[in-house]
C-alpha cells in the first residue's frame, strides 16, 4: 500500500498537479469554444482530456462549476464535409461534445452558452438547435439542486440556452450563474433582469454569460449584429440594456471572436463602473486558434482556473493547459504567465 500511495504521488508529480492557494477556497473552470476539439476527429481526445482533467480535480480544487463559452459543434446540423476546415458530420461533432462533457455528469454542473455555430446549419441560419437534444436537463444531476431558472429558446422550448445556477458560499454570501444563447433576445434580457433583482438574489453577485459580447484584444464591445437571420442583441446592447443597470452583475463571461496570430488575439478582458458604481469584469476567452490556427488542434488543452478565495472578493485567473502538464517533459510549458493570463479580479 505504501508503495502504491508513493506512486500516485509521483504520477500526480508527472502530471503537474495544481493546487490551491488557499485551503478554503473554491474554483470554477473556464472553457474557451471546444468547435476546434470536435470538428476534426484527430482532435476530439484532447477535449476528453480537458474534461478528464476536471472530472479528476473536482474534490482537490474544490471546483464548484465549469464555465463554457459556447460553439461546442462547427456546424450545428450539416452532412456535407469540407475537409479544409472539418471531417465530422454535425452529428459526430454534437456526439463528441456529449461524450466530452459526459464525463463531468454526476460530478459537477457545466454551464454553456451557446454559440452561433451550435445554431442553424452552419452558423444561425435559423434558430434551431441540437443543444436540448445532447444536453437535456436529466442528464445531469448535478445540475439539479443549482439550476433554480430557465426561460425559453427560440422555438419555444424550455431548455440549458437560458438557464440560472444558485451556488451557495458562505464567504461570497452566494452566487448566481446566468447563461443565454446567442445574441439574446430582449425578453431573455427582461428575463434574466427580472431574476437577479428577485428578493433571494438580490443580494448574490452575479456572473453573466453569454457567447458573444467582446471584440478580442481590443476588448471593445461587439456592436454590430452579422447574423441577419438571427435577431437579438449585440455586446453593446447587453450592456446597455442589462448589465450597466443591474447593480449585483460583477462579471461578463464570453467567448466568440479571435484571429490566429498572438496568444493576445484569443482573450480580452475590461472592467467597467455599472450605475451603481460596482465594477463589472468582463472576460472573453476562445483559445480554439492556439494550437495551429483556425485548422490547428483546436487549442492545445489551453482553460482557466479562476480561484474564488475565502476573503469574497478576490478571484485568482490562471491559465493553464493540462495537456502540457500531462507530461514531465513539457509541464513547464503548462503555465501562461503574461498580464492577460494571470490576473487578479476583485470583486467589490
Amino acid at each position: 500500500m505504501a508503495a502504491l500511495v508513493a506512486f500516485a504521488a509521483q504520477a500526480q508529480d508527472r502530471a503537474d498537479r495544481q493546487e490551491l492557494t488557499d485551503p478554503d477556497s473554491f474554483t470554477m473552470i473556464l472553457l474557451g469554444d471546444p468547435q476546434g476539439y470536435t470538428k476534426y476527429d484527430i482532435n476530439q481526445p484532447l477535449f476528453d482530456l480537458c474534461t478528464a482533467w476536471i472530472a479528476d480535480n473536482v474534490d482537490h480544487l474544490n471546483i464548484k462549476a465549469v464555465l463554457c463559452t459556447g460553439d461546442l459543434v462547427e456546424q450545428n446540423e450539416n452532412i456535407v464535409l469540407n475537409r479544409k476546415m472539418l471531417n465530422q458530420t454535425s452529428r459526430e461533432m454534437w456526439e463528441a461534445a456529449s461524450h466530452a462533457l459526459a464525463r463531468l455528469d454526476g460530478k459537477v454542473p457545466y454551464i454553456v452558452s451557446p454559440g452561433n455555430h451550435d445554431y442553424g446549419y452552419r452558423k444561425a441560419e435559423n434558430s434551431r438547435t441540437c443543444f436540448p437534444d445532447y444536453f437535456p436537463f436529466e442528464r445531469n444531476p448535478a445540475w439539479r439542486d443549482v439550476c433554480v431558472a430557465t426561460y425559453p429558446n427560440r422555438n419555444g422550448a424550455i431548455s440549458l440556452e437560458n438557464a440560472a445556477f444558485a451556488f451557495d458560499d458562505p464567504a461570497w454570501g452566494g452566487l448566481l450563474v446566468v447563461t443565454t444563447e446567442f445574441l439574446p433576445r430582449d425578453e431573455v434580457l427582461d428575463w434574466a433582469a427580472a431574476l437577479i433583482d428577485k428578493p433571494e438574489y438580490r443580494d448574490r453577485k452575479v456572473i453573466f454569460m453569454t457567447h458573444a459580447f467582446l471584440h478580442e484584444r481590443s476588448a471593445k464591445r461587439i456592436e454590430k449584429n452579422s447574423y441577419e437571420l438571427t435577431p437579438g442583441n449585440t455586446g453593446a446592447e447587453i450592456w446597455r440594456k442589462l448589465i450597466e443597470p443591474s447593480p449585483n452583475i460583477r462579471m461578463v463571461v464570453c467567448g466568440h471572436t479571435g484571429k490566429p496570430g498572438d496568444y493576445e488575439d484569443a482573450v480580452a478582458y475590461r472592467v467597467d463602473k455599472n450605475r451603481a458604481g460596482h465594477d463589472v469584469h468582463q472576460m472573453m476567452f476562445n483559445v480554439q486558434i492556439l494550437g495551429g490556427g483556425w485548422e490547428g488542434n483546436g487549442g492545445d488543452g489551453w482553460l482557466r482556473i479562476l480561484e474564488f478565495l475565502p476573503d469574497g472578493r478576490t478571484i485568482k485567473v490562471r491559465t493553464y493547459s493540462p495537456l502540457f502538464g500531462i507530461s514531465s517533459l513539457t509541464k513547464h510549458l503548462a503555465h501562461r504567465t503574461g498580464t492577460c493570463d494571470r490576473f487578479d479580479m476583485v470583486i467589490e
